[in-house]
């Protein structure tokens, strides 16, 4: 028996220590770009199995395996385009794309990186107090130590040794400067670890005051409330699964319209706008603010720490003051001149028909703020006018972290990602095309795969609905001109609108492509300085 025993115990112990090895390398040896790839198709992977498996609300409707996998894709990098209608998913699986969107939201997996960057951090410090553990040891059975025997002594493990040494004397014998270092990085690593809890937190707030606005006003309002019970939707659910949506940025509702069929409800259009902000553009300033408010609270030392040292801890969401207040004079900036220019052009289009001048100004405002990166829609645009169009495609190509910022801010001049950590070049990173060359290149693959279409339907399948699907999918928005049978030349007898995105009437070849493309957005961050190799002159 106790052989048995020890057979399983040795049996466990050889596959366990392999498993480690490989989540080490995982996580110490593997660059961040594979590691978010694998975590955002791990979970696409998930999702689309769980969809399937999950019965829709229409029980003979039974989707194609490419179309599933599309949704959960477009779930988990938040991208929201869709090639099946909303409400033909059960409550089952909205709870679920509830979830994946949550998983896939900036904010959530920042925090994991977070959480990486301290689980790294302590798997340092442990390395270097097992090294001085075993360098100590050896001390002691030798009376004397050849000079040679500290070559393989890295310096951060004699900092550490004297450290140790120093942690024996009275506090009130050691050097200022000591003193202070080690304060300095006992507070630099408390404030670190009270980071995480802050945008927990954080999280925790926007869905709980969100989602319990959202179902307060569909309770109170009737209209609201028609819409919802005319569907077939769970009150808990909706006002859920649109929080999480809107604070993504991942722009998916539970209906076939979007917003659309909430239009003329401009109170439940401004509880969604702040959501938008806090969840993308905004949330580096928002974050900020959180952090001041608390400190005037808590008067905590670590508080401060955040507010005056932004970028010693890695964590590419918090700003510095300067460059926060920047950002948003951007932001709304931004919003400003769309909104300006969506007022002259549409006040009297037929996307704003039936609508009071209040209602317009809401819907007006709720659709420029969503151009950027959330995707949701009160208006249909593909009645919209091209200036408008192409102003918003402009929009969903910006990241969401543009500002101007003119001014040096002390330290350093910001960057469109501030990495504390200097980053390696290889011959790969110059083999590496600009954003704009991989967008023309996406584009040229989807007029060879839809290339009939463009001949047959071209109306629908113009050039100009192809870019905005791409550029959509890109900065994972969610934008679409969608289809119409009224705009084919060739009026078919089969054809049936459909409330889903473009991309549903696409090949399977372009689906795939589009696929590839919402991941590559998800991922874009990796290539801000693809294309740096090639002379232009």
């Amino acid at each position: 028996m106790m052989n048995s025993f020890n057979y399983s115990n040795t049996k466990l112990a050889f596959l366990y220590k392999p498993l480690l090895h490989f989540l080490h390398d995982l996580v110490f040896r593997v660059n961040q770009f594979w590691i978010e790839l694998s975590y955002f198709t791990i979970f696409s992977v998930i999702g689309y199995v769980t969809l399937k498996i999950l019965s829709p609300t229409n029980g003979t409707f039974s989707p194609q395996d490419l179309d599933s996998f599309f949704m959960s894709v477009s779930a988990v990098t938040v991208s929201s385009m869709s090639t099946l209608e909303m409400e033909v998913f059960s409550n089952g699986q909205l709870i679920l794309l509830t979830i994946l969107m949550f998983l896939g939201g900036e904010v959530f997996t920042s925090l994991l990186g977070l959480q990486l960057i301290k689980f790294k951090r302590n798997h340092q410090n442990q390395k270097i107090e097992n090294e001085m553990d075993n360098f100590n040891t050896s001390s002691n059975c030798s009376t004397s130590i050849p000079t040679n025997d500290f070559d393989h002594i890295e310096l951060g493990v004699v900092s550490q040794d004297q450290q140790l040494v120093n942690d024996q004397k009275p506090y009130s014998s050691r050097p200022k400067t000591e003193i202070s270092s080690f304060e300095g990085q006992e507070l630099k690593n408390s404030s670190s670890d009270l980071l995480t809890f802050i945008i927990l937190g954080y999280l925790l707030v926007v869905h709980l005051v969100g989602s319990t606005l959202i179902s307060i006003y569909n309770t109170i309002i009737p209209s609201a409330r028609e819409v919802l019970r005319g569907k077939g939707l769970h009150l808990l659910t909706f006002s859920i699964f649109t929080t999480v949506s809107t604070f993504a940025n991942c722009g998916f509702v539970p209906t076939n319209e979007n917003m659309m069929v909430f239009k003329k409800n401009s109170g439940l259009l401004l509880i969604m706008i702040p959501q938008v902000l806090m969840g993308n553009t905004l949330y580096p300033a928002c974050l900020r603010s959180f952090i001041w408010f608390l400190e005037k609270i808590t008067k905590r030392s670590e508080f401060t720490y955040l507010l005056k040292n932004s970028r010693e801890l890695g964590y590419d969401h918090l700003f510095s003051d300067l460059r926060s207040r920047f950002l948003a004079i951007t932001v709304f900036g931004f919003i400003m001149v769309q909104f300006t220019f969506f007022c002259l052009l549409e006040w009297y289009s037929g996307a704003t028909t039936g609508l009071s001048a209040y209602e317009k100004m809401v819907g007006s405002l709720f659709e420029v703020v969503n151009s950027r990166h959330a995707g949701e829609s009160v208006f249909e645009l593909s009645i919209i006018s091209p200036s408008i169009i192409v102003l918003f495609v402009l929009m969903m190509y910006l990241p969401p972290y543009i500002s101007f910022l003119p001014i040096k801010d002390g330290k350093c001049f910001p960057t469109t990602e501030e990495n504390t950590r200097t980053k390696r070049k290889n011959i790969f990173d110059h083999l590496l095309l600009s954003q704009q060359t991989y967008l023309v290149l996406f584009v040229i693959l989807i007029c060879i795969t839809e290339r009939e279409k463009m001949k047959e339907d071209p109306l629908n399948f113009n050039l100009l609905s192809i870019i905005v699907e791409v550029i959509s999918g890109y900065g994972n928005v969610g934008f679409s001109m969608g289809y119409s049978c009224e705009r084919q030349v060739k009026p078919s007898s089969n054809c049936k609108d459909a409330s889903y995105g473009f991309a549903g009437k696409w090949s399977n070849e372009g689906k795939f492509i589009l696929i590839v493309l919402m991941f590559f957005g998800r991922l874009k961050k990796f290539n801000t300085k693809g294309g740096k190799a090639w002379r232009l002159q």
